[in-house]
């Protein structure tokens, strides 16, 4: 069975993964190996005081339509639509994903769509979210140009980057699944941006605090791991625990660093 290198992925590479039995197994390691208060289902390195801190500063508040792409189960989604009282529609590849998402909403007024992007759903929308994710995707013009068309002049796209040159074939060959993971320095982030109407207001790093998440995860894997890997095999345990000590390398040399980012689609000239 396949799994996800770190977070949840929205391509079609990960489309038939099985959700519900990773995130089952998953559950008890991830809410331990986060901080009190930190732990709101999600299924990546954030925390949720990160969480909180990009929606405020994208203007995410009461009536705000907000697009969540490659929502997985939607923990961070969730708990941004209840903490801000936002119009939210979240979008994933993965059926299972959306269904679990759809559950754990309780009924509340938040849309879930199943669908791979890019296209996405008409807009237009205030804010557009991407977590954890847009290491996943190789073509990310294409991506940019699409959120750019789905945001109101004066919209904002919030994501976190995973900031890095490109894998080297070695690297590669060590990620598992590493048709999921094409890093990209962050100054040709910059010029994609600008090449579709969105200028960067914010960029903040989490780079050590991620870090720390990562390595406490493996340590709460490692210490589950035989409840983990009954229940979703031994070799999707084993590639889990790899890809996690790949990403603390990487982050602790500086080979990668975690940032979030916060861009406004200009407004157009009058």
């Amino acid at each position: 069975m396949d799994t996800p290198t770190d977070q949840a992925v929205c391509l079609g590479a990960m489309e038939q993964v099985a959700r519900a039995p990773f995130d089952r197994a998953l559950q008890r390691a991830r809410q331990s190996a986060f901080a009190p208060g930190e732990f709101v289902g999600q299924e990546s390195f954030m925390r949720a005081s990160e969480i909180r801190a990009l929606a405020v500063e994208a203007g995410i508040g009461p009536g705000v339509s907000v697009l969540d792409l490659c929502c997985g189960v939607a923990g961070p989604g969730r708990f941004i639509a209840r903490e801000h009282r936002c119009s939210y529609v979240g979008v994933d590849s993965s059926a299972d994903a959306v269904e679990i998402a759809r559950e754990r909403a309780c009924n509340l007024d938040y849309h879930f769509e199943v669908a791979r992007i890019p296209p996405l759903p008409p807009g237009p929308f205030e804010v557009v979210l991407l977590l954890e994710t847009m290491l996943a995707f190789a073509d990310k013009p294409k991506l940019l140009r699409e959120i750019s068309r789905a945001l109101e002049p004066g919209g904002r796209f919030a994501f976190t980057l995973e900031e890095g040159t490109p894998l080297t074939k070695a690297e590669r060959a060590r990620m598992p699944h590493a048709d999921t993971v094409w890093l990209i320095p962050l100054l040709d982030v910059r010029a994609m941006l600008e090449d579709v109407g969105l200028r960067v207001r914010e960029v903040v790093e989490y780079t050590p605090a991620h870090l720390a998440v990562v390595n406490a995860l493996t340590d709460a894997f490692e210490a589950d791991a035989s409840d983990i890997a009954a229940q979703i095999g031994h070799r999707a345990f084993d590639e889990l625990q790899i890809a996690h000590r790949l990403w603390s390398t990487w982050m602790r040399s500086g080979r990668v660093r975690k940032l979030a980012l916060v861009a406004v689609k200009e407004e157009p000239d009058p």
